[in-house]
């Protein structure tokens, strides 16, 4: 997945997935809470990987984190028009307004609020150029 579109998010709370994403995503996708104040989106396949991360941790390890990262993971299906619900619980914790910016990268996407977006971006490339960034990954 590769991109960044922005949507408007509507009344009820639906995203328009941007039909590029869509093919990878699938009719299904699943959304978590990410690192940061914005969320993954995860196809059926990518989800499973995900899920697998977690295979053989102890309960004293990884218990309180699976438990709340699990409990508010949203399983999310593509209506007719192409949109899915993003619970409230989950824009909040994004911060998710009236715009959302989507974002694609290999193993998932992500959905950002736009303009917290913006800010990122920009002080991400105020921080560094492209050649410092393509010297870090070895290019």
């Amino acid at each position: 997945m590769t991109g960044k579109y922005n949507h408007g998010i509507d009344a009820k709370g639906r995203l328009t997935v941007p039909s590029q994403l869509r093919k990878e995503l699938g009719d299904v996708c699943y959304v978590v809470r990410g690192p940061k104040e914005y969320l993954n989106v995860y196809s059926p396949a990518g989800w499973e990987k995900f899920c697998a991360r977690f295979e053989g941790q102890s309960q004293s390890k990884a218990g309180d984190l699976m438990r709340f990262l699990f409990a508010n993971a949203a399983t999310c299906e593509v209506d007719g028009q192409g949109r899915i619900l993003i619970p409230q619980e989950l824009r909040d914790y994004a911060g998710i307004g009236k715009n959302a910016t989507v974002v694609g990268l290999p193993d998932r996407a992500e959905i950002w609020d736009s303009e917290r977006y913006r800010a990122s971006e920009e002080a991400y490339f105020q921080a560094k150029t492209m050649a410092e960034i393509y010297e870090e990954l070895g290019l």
